[in-house]
């Protein structure tokens, strides 16, 4: 009962951060893009969280922004699950070559700095909006794939996996009829997780200057009001604290849902909670 109350919440949270990703533009006062406002105004009628250094809305560029921030996330965890399941269940369930092979790239990828090689890759291509998140997406698998090898190879030690290996069924149609709808509570976990991962990922490469400068979200908020100094002309109240809140509550959004499909993929936690 506890876990679904902790997962009710969760995703009433994130139910409503999609809902506003989604209609941005309706619910927006203001063009996101537009500049044609005073700069520096502070919060008012007109301008609930006042303009930036531009005459940008900033209340309109946070609504924008959850749009480019959930989409980076989901797009990246999209990508880290599905390679995460090819390797890590094709290793698992075939064992031998396959699995040596395939246990030595994710291993390779384990090795080399996760965060360091993410920001050379973000400076050295510098592509479109979704950049980003192709780059966290093919960079962030390996885990998955550790983890779900290790469940698939349990998984196929069931009596009732041998039972219809002796029946004469196919691998595909154990792995797609059985092995997976096993696997689903700790895909779905790491799909969660990767999805936070991949929005606080964004939101750092954004602060740092990596992100797309054409595009609006919470983490080019955060740069651009560090470039203009919003810390010193005291316009942080409303220009680096509300993108800083809205990464926060998604994030913990996010944790609430992971938690309940952690406590379902684990016993020892079903039991303990």
């Amino acid at each position: 009962m506890k876990g679904k109350r902790v997962l009710f919440a969760g995703c009433a949270v994130l139910t409503i951060y999609i809902v506003i990703a989604l209609l941005a533009p309706v619910i927006g006062p203001h063009d996101a893009f537009a500049d044609r406002f005073t700069p520096y105004l502070p919060p008012s009628a007109g301008h609930l969280l006042g303009t930036n250094d531009i005459g940008q809305d900033i209340f309109s560029e946070l609504l924008t922004g959850a749009r480019q921030s959930i989409v980076i996330g989901l797009t990246a965890a999209a990508i880290s699950l599905a390679i995460g399941i090819a390797f890590g269940v094709l290793a698992g369930w075939f064992g031998g070559v396959i699995d040596s092979v395939l246990t030595a790239v994710s291993s390779f990828f384990i090795t080399i700095p996760f965060f360091p090689l993410v920001i050379l890759l973000s400076a050295l291509i510098r592509g479109g909006a979704l950049t980003p998140a192709i780059i966290l997406g093919l960079l962030s698998w390996p885990e998955t794939a550790r983890i779900l090898r290790a469940s698939t190879f349990a998984l196929k030690q069931k009596q009732y996996i041998l039972d219809i290996r002796a029946m004469g069924a196919s691998n595909g149609y154990i792995m797609t009829r059985h092995l997976l709808r096993e696997l689903a509570p700790i895909a779905a976990y790491r799909f969660i997780m990767s999805f936070r991962s991949g929005v606080l990922a964004e939101a750092t490469l954004s602060f740092l200057g990596l992100g797309s400068p054409i595009s609006k979200s919470w983490g080019n908020m955060l740069y651009y009001a560090q470039a203009r100094n919003a810390f010193i002309t005291g316009t942080w109240r409303w220009w680096v604290l509300p993108p800083g809140f809205a990464l926060a509550g998604l994030v913990f959004a996010l944790l609430l849902v992971g938690y309940y499909f952690e406590e379902a993929s684990d016993p020892r936690l079903r039991k303990t909670a």
